[in-house]
């Protein structure tokens, strides 16, 4: 991979505290996926903020119900060369009100806000890396791309083809997700399964008969007992959403629940699917069923991949830190270019931790020198 010689991005006037003052706006437009109209308004913000910074930016359609996404294309002399896509997710976990427990707030070196980890400080730091490059008069040796999307916390059911079919065009792609807690980036993920698991029983009146009924409810219990025994190191079987019955003075005909499959090592993928599988029942009172429903595939490192990090490596050398590597679990939209085979870098975002948590927070004092990171390396790739 042919890199020019290095800027000196150390001179660009990144400002911690005004980057600071703009991060905080965009955590404070709380935007929980499943919240469309929360996430729409996030997107608008992001919009302004990247017109702003002097991009041509289109709105994006993906599903009915469903937010879209915002692209923004910085200039360049020759757009039709495939370039750089910076791609970041602006839908978070926290619901709306979670300002009230997490509010936004500095303590010591820490910075704390809902979705600040993961992860719009790592949006918002690339797009100041592009925004001060252009301001001071740089030119990428590529075009670069800024893609933001809506749905990435529920698996990208209504982004992922928008993401694989906009990846294709381009050489490179940068994912500013959460950096690792000592500073690594990610060069590859473990392939994540998503489920949806019903439950069926047989009514009747809690109150007068109880005896008649066969819980809905309890059967998924009993089979949620089951489904977590199937966890061990190389896959982990965890449900984290569970809805049941409708009265308490019925027994239960129906109860739901969404499983998250994260495969370590793919040796057991056909293993423990085929164990999951067979907990699936019926007979004359009830049914239990078990349907795959989304899936991040596995990103395994490729030669791509590595020589992309030893352009970031060296970056970072000349900007004084180590950058380590690792292969991650989490699962990101980075799982799909990377299964792609296309060149992917993925936790290129701020320092933090305890994300997805009341306690999710960045490291200040890595917000300017990841954000040097990226704009030197989109100075550095050809």
């Amino acid at each position: 991979m042919a890199t020019g010689t290095p800027f000196d991005v150390s001179a660009l006037p990144f400002d911690q505290e005004a980057m600071l003052a703009g991060l905080r706006r965009w955590v404070e437009c709380e935007s929980p996926t499943l919240d469309v109209s929360s996430v729409e308004r996030m997107l608008d913000l992001a919009q302004h903020d990247l017109a702003a910074a002097g991009a041509e930016v289109q709105r994006l359609q993906t599903l009915p119900g469903h937010a879209g996404a915002v692209m923004g294309r910085f200039p360049h002399p020759h757009p039709e060369q495939p370039g750089i896509l910076v791609m970041g997710h602006l839908d978070t976990v926290h619901p709306i009100g979670t300002l009230a427990a997490l509010p936004w707030r500095r303590e010591g070196s820490r910075c704390y806000g809902p979705g600040i980890n993961d992860m719009k400080a790592g949006d918002y730091l690339s797009l100041c890396a592009l925004r001060e490059l252009g301001a001071a008069g740089w030119t990428t040796p590529l075009p670069v791309t800024i893609l933001y999307t809506g749905d990435e916390e529920i698996g990208s059911p209504a982004s992922r083809a928008l993401i694989e079919s906009t990846a294709r065009q381009f050489k490179y792609i940068l994912v500013p997700e959460p950096a690792r807690p000592d500073g690594a980036i990610v060069l590859g993920r473990h392939e994540v399964v998503r489920f949806a698991l019903e439950s069926t029983g047989q009514p009747t009146h809690a109150g007068n008969t109880p005896e008649k009924g066969r819980s809905a409810i309890r059967q998924m219990a009993e089979k949620l007992i089951a489904i977590e025994r199937l966890s061990t190191a190389d896959a982990t079987f965890t449900v984290g959403i569970l809805r049941g019955g409708l009265w308490s003075n019925c027994v239960a005909t129906t109860c739901t629940a969404e499983l998250l499959v994260l495969i370590r090592d793919p040796a057991v993928r056909e293993e423990r699917l085929a164990a999951l599988q067979a907990l699936a029942s019926q007979d004359a009172s009830g049914s239990f069923t078990i349907t795959q429903t989304l899936q991040r595939p596995r990103w395994e490192e490729n030669a791509g991949c590595l020589a992309l990090y030893e352009v970031a490596e060296a970056a970072a050398k000349d900007l004084g830190f180590e950058l380590p590597r690792l292969v991650s679990g989490g699962g990101s939209d980075g799982n799909f270019t990377g299964a792609l085979g296309l060149p992917t870098l993925d936790g290129l975002g701020a320092c933090g931790d305890l994300h997805h948590t009341l306690q999710e927070h960045i490291e200040v004092d890595s917000l300017v020198p990841r954000t040097r990171l990226m704009a030197s390396l989109v100075m550095r790739l050809r």
